[in-house]
């Protein structure tokens, strides 16, 4: 005869074995971190930080119109410090290469009447090249250069732009301090010339602005050694609409009441579109 389980007569034999369950363990105290394991963390994110931003990325901000349109004062840039350093044995794997033709690319201003001085420009001559112009356009090599983001003199009212021998048929005048370059510049650049063209010697490279009209680059003070070389900026990461006379105000009033006008402004004058905007 088969039997029908009975629910009340298991409920009742399943009591005694409840009964004789182990107790459950005591639960174990969360373990706190020490005040000093929490220093040593604290301290490990900082100097790995520091490095990065050290060696590998350091943000810039751009206080004049030398590199118009392609840079815009108040841009807040991010520069890769690796890409254009010389490649090193203890990290064969990072992204070596030398500078190309067309890089933008920040250094130190290579001349001691402004030393420590970190500008952005656009490279134009490797080591070996030609390089003279002609009513502002570039040539390299013998070779009208397309560049649509450089200015060219103009007849618009503004004595800037207006044509400048000197500076738009570079380097057929020599240069001088009256001509507005350096004293040292003035003195080694004959050095270079070979029938119209200045030629760019071995380890230099020749940079010049893209807002070619107002620009103080290599024509007015010469070559950039590729060890003042700091990198290649990549991206706009903010920009924030500042005034062109912003970098001659150096008072710390003025620093700070500049500051507090960001704080006021930072949302109506942030130049929102620029964001993230990659620098080619």
């Amino acid at each position: 005869m088969t039997k029908i389980a009975d629910p009340t007569t298991k409920e009742a034999e399943a009591k005694p074995v409840a009964a004789t369950d182990p107790e459950p363990a005591p639960k174990e105290a969360p373990q706190t971190e020490t005040p000093l394991e929490s220093l040593a963390s604290i301290c490990t994110v900082l100097a790995v930080g520091l490095f990065v931003m050290t060696f590998i990325f350091q943000n810039f901000e751009i206080p004049s119109a030398s590199m118009v349109p392609t840079l815009l004062i108040g841009d807040h840039v991010l520069v890769d410090r690796v890409t254009l350093a010389p490649q090193t044995s203890w990290a064969p794997f990072l992204d070596y290469r030398p500078v190309h033709r067309g890089d933008v690319i920040v250094f130190l201003k290579p001349n001691p009447e402004t030393p420590d001085l970190f500008l952005v420009k656009r490279a134009i001559g490797l080591p070996g090249d030609r390089i003279h112009l002609r009513q502002g356009i570039v040539y390299l090599n013998g070779v009208a250069q397309n560049e649509p983001q450089a200015g060219k003199p103009a007849y618009d009212g503004d004595p800037q732009h207006a044509y400048n021998p000197y500076r738009d048929d570079f380097p057929s005048i020599p240069a001088s301090v009256e001509e507005g370059a350096t004293a040292s510049w003035a003195l080694e650049m004959p050095a270079h010339i070979e029938g119209d063209d200045l030629v760019v010697p071995p380890g230099k490279i020749f940079a010049m602005g893209d807002n070619r009209t107002e620009s103080l680059d290599g024509r007015y003070w010469g070559f950039v050694p590729q060890e003042n070389i700091v990198g290649r900026p990549m991206f706009v990461y903010w920009s924030f609409m500042t005034p062109a006379d912003q970098i001659d105000k150096t008072s710390m009033a003025e620093r700070v009441g500049f500051m507090g006008h960001i704080l006021l402004h930072i949302f109506d004058q942030t130049r929102w579109k620029r964001t993230l905007h990659i620098i080619r």
